[in-house]
Order: C-alpha cells, then structure tokens, then sequence
C-alpha cells in the first residue's frame, strides 16, 4: 500500500497557497501551481504518465506528483534514489506541452524555490527570474533547511548537474 500523506514540510507551504500573479501585459509574475491535499494515487499517476508519453508499457510508478498547474502541467518526486525517504528524493516537472526536467535535489531544495517566489514551472522555464520573495515560504524554508538557501538558478543547476540523464531517460519513453 502506498502512503498518499504529504511530507508536513509540503503540508505547511501549501496551507498558505499560491496565487497567479500578471502584469499589465497578461505575463505571469506569480506562481502558477495547485498542490494536491495529498500525493496523487498511484494509478491515476500511472495513467496520465502513459498518456503523456503515449507509451503503454510505462507507469508511473517511480512517481509521487503533488501538484499541478492550471494549463495540466505536473510537478512530483521522483523515487531514483535507492533507500532513502521520499523526501531525499529529486523533484520533476513534467510539463503539459513535453517540456520536463528536474528541479531540485529534494524537498529542502524545493522549499527555497518557493521561497524564492518561484513554483515548479517557473523553476524549469527561467530559473533566473527575479521575483518577490514569499515571507511565509521563507520562515518555512529557513526553519527545515536553513543551510541549504541558493538561488533558484542554482538549485536547478545543481539538480541537472546530479541527474543530468533524466531529459534522455524521459525522452526515451515518449513515442
């Protein structure tokens, strides 16, 4: 049986919520993601991960998606790492539109990205962007990994440089 509970850490950021933010232009300045209550059940995971690679001989059972995006983009852990928790696990987007990649090392990784006003999407698409930083996410991130702060630009970097496999394993599956 799999646990669908979310780590408390993810529990306390996403209590507070993301709100979409634009400029006079139309263009996104906020954060578009809407976590899940809890991990999304494995089956259904299964499900879109065949239907977006159009591979049905895949699953997604080296996944644990906990949030989305209004446009069907997907954001989760990625269970690569033998024996360890699932928060020491990477953390993926896989977008909507086949864009994918990895964006954090793990859940410490991914609390400074919200803290740093950015969202899954926003990490893999310009991880350079500067935005207001989250307060709230802050005093999160500071409490559980106050030793990990870096740069959104950094954390995607460092994240791609330790799994610099994942876009060709993905690419692989799609057919």
């Amino acid at each position: 049986m799999t646990v669908l509970t979310l780590p408390k850490e993810l529990r306390e950021v996403f209590s507070i919520g993301f709100e979409p933010e634009y400029n006079e232009t139309g263009e996104s300045i906020g954060v578009d993601f809407e976590p899940y209550e809890q991990y999304e059940d494995p089956e259904e995971t299964s499900d879109w991960f065949r239907m977006w690679t159009g591979n049905e001989a895949v699953d997604g059972s080296k996944l644990r998606m906990f949030g989305s995006t209004g446009s069907g983009d997907y954001a989760g852990f990625w269970l690569t790492r033998p024996n360890v928790m699932v928060v020491e696990q990477p953390v993926v987007f896989l977008g909507s539109e086949g864009e994918h990649g990895v964006i954090a090392r793990d859940l410490a990784d991914l609390l400074w990205i919200f803290a740093n006003g950015s969202g899954p999407m926003e990490a893999l698409e310009n991880p350079g962007r500067q935005n207001d930083a989250n307060q709230a996410f802050h005093d999160i991130a500071q409490r559980y990994a106050a030793n990990r702060k870096r740069s959104t630009a950094q954390i995607v970097a460092d994240a791609q440089r330790e799994f610099p496999d994942f876009k060709d394993m993905i690419a692989s599956l799609i057919r």
